[in-house]
This record gives structure tokens, sequence and C-alpha cells, in this order.
């Protein structure tokens, strides 16, 4: 008799054991389906953040929806590591890409092709979804890359003089290279007045008789100029004599004098 009450109050322990864990597991796996349903909630109240290692494009949905005309072939691009000058690189793109039928907004998927170095670095670090034009793009990239350089004042511009001995096309290209170096834009009808009073007095009386309309036939006509000085032997312009001056009636030369020989050569030229 005592036998069986030990057992029966055995069992009863052990009933009333697995009743208790039971009851454990119950309210674990409650309160665990308790928790994956708030964080559904969660996730779509607030989404969580994305990780800044994730990329991210720098441009609009806009401008990620402009498609590429039928059988548009990518140009070969010349790439940018924010050492060269980023006018000449930006005039080199726009011009690739024109020439491959690319134009407008659809430049700015095709710029990030272009760059690589400290540029590509930089395209990286732009705010996600923030470019939405060409020209915004290209106005932040020459805006940062030209506070890396130094930049050119017009000042300076207009203060650069051909130097005694100086070769005119050295000259050409020391003052252009000056003129792409400036932040301010410059066209050419006035960047060829301001590099005629640049140059030897010889040679700037003469090309402002001469009034050429571009660069390429200020470049030619100077060019000629200084190899017939050189083939005279004389520094100046050959046949100058400053006691031979006359003023040359053409208002359009601001009252300056020219030779005689000067003058008859000019329009030969």
């Amino acid at each position: 008799m005592e036998d069986r009450d030990t057992r029966l109050e055995k069992l009863a322990s052990e009933i009333e054991s697995l009743a208790e864990a039971k009851s454990i597991q119950a309210h674990v796996e409650l309160s665990e389906n308790k928790d994956f349903i708030m964080g559904i909630i969660e996730d779509k109240i607030d989404p969580p953040i994305k990780s800044s290692l994730t990329y991210a494009k720098s441009y609009t949905q806009r401008i990620d929806n402009l498609k590429m005309s039928t059988g548009y072939q990518p140009p070969k691009l010349n790439q940018f590591d924010g050492k060269e000058n980023p006018k000449q690189h930006v005039v080199h793109f726009v011009e690739t890409c024109n020439n491959s039928g690319t134009y407008g907004d659809h430049l700015v998927k095709q710029f990030v092709c272009s760059l690589k170095g400290n540029a590509f670095d930089w395209y990286t670090d732009l705010v996600s979804g923030s470019i939405d034009s060409w020209e915004q793009l290209e106005q932040e990239f020459l805006n940062h890359f030209y506070s890396t350089r130094r930049i050119a004042s017009m000042i300076e511009l207009t203060n650069t003089h051909q130097e005694k001995d100086e070769p005119v096309i050295d000259f050409i290209n020391r003052w252009r290279s000056l003129n792409l170096n400036c932040k301010d834009h410059l066209s050419e009808t006035s960047g060829i007045e301001i590099y005629i009073q640049a140059m030897h007095w010889s040679l700037c009386y003469i090309l402002q008789v001469i009034k050429p309309k571009t660069f390429q036939e200020l470049v030619t006509r100077a060019h000629d100029m200084e190899l017939s000085m050189a083939t005279s032997g004389d520094q100046r312009y050959p046949g100058f004599e400053p006691h031979d001056e006359i003023e040359v009636e053409d208002s359009e030369n601001g009252g300056k004098y020219l030779s005689e020989d000067e003058a008859e050569d000019c329009e030969k030229l």
C-alpha cells in the first residue's frame, strides 16, 4: 500500500513538471512570435537604413529612366584622374559623346565612364539621387576640381605678356594654357583682343590692323610675321623706322601709327 502511494506521488510530480515545462515553452513561443510580428510592423513603418557601404546611384530616377537610342555604341572616352585640366576634360567628353549621338541629360549616366582615381572617388561620394541634369553635374565637377588646382584670374590673364626673345608659338601655348585655367568665360573675340595686346609691339601693331577673326588665323599671321622678322635679321617688323611713321586713317585702328612699309605689307598679308 505504501509502495503504491509513493509511485502515485512520483507520477503526480512528473505530470506537474511536464505541465510547467509546456507552459514555459508556450510562453517562449508566444514571446518569439510577438517579437517577429513587431519586427515586421516596424520594417513597414520605418524601413531599415541601408549601410553606407551599399552603392546608390548619384542621379535621380528621372535620369535613370532615360534610354539610349537603339544601336547605341558607347564611345571610347579619355579618363580624368583629377590631375589634368577639368575644363578640357569636359569639352572632350561632351564632343566625343555628341559625335556618338548622346546629348543633354543622357550625358549624366556616361560621365562616370570617363573618370578614374581621385575623380572616380569624388563621383562615388556624391549624395544618392542628388544629380538631376547634366548642367548640375558639370558644375559640381568643375567647382570641385578647379578648387584643387591653381586658378588664374582675369587680371593675371590680361597682365601676361610675351617675354623678350620668347617665340610667338611658345607664348601662344603659355597664354592659352593660362586661359584654360581661368574660370571666367572668355569669348574668342575678347581673347584675341587681349592676346594681341600682350604680344611684342611690332607684332601687336600689325595684328591690330589685320584684325584676325579666329585664334587659328591669329596664330598663322603671328607666326608668319615672326618668320619674316627672323629672315630679315631684325627683331622688329622689317622696314619699321620711327621717322617713317604715318597714321593709318582707318578709325578702327584707334589712331595707331605704322610705317609706310608696314602699312603696305599689312595689305599683302
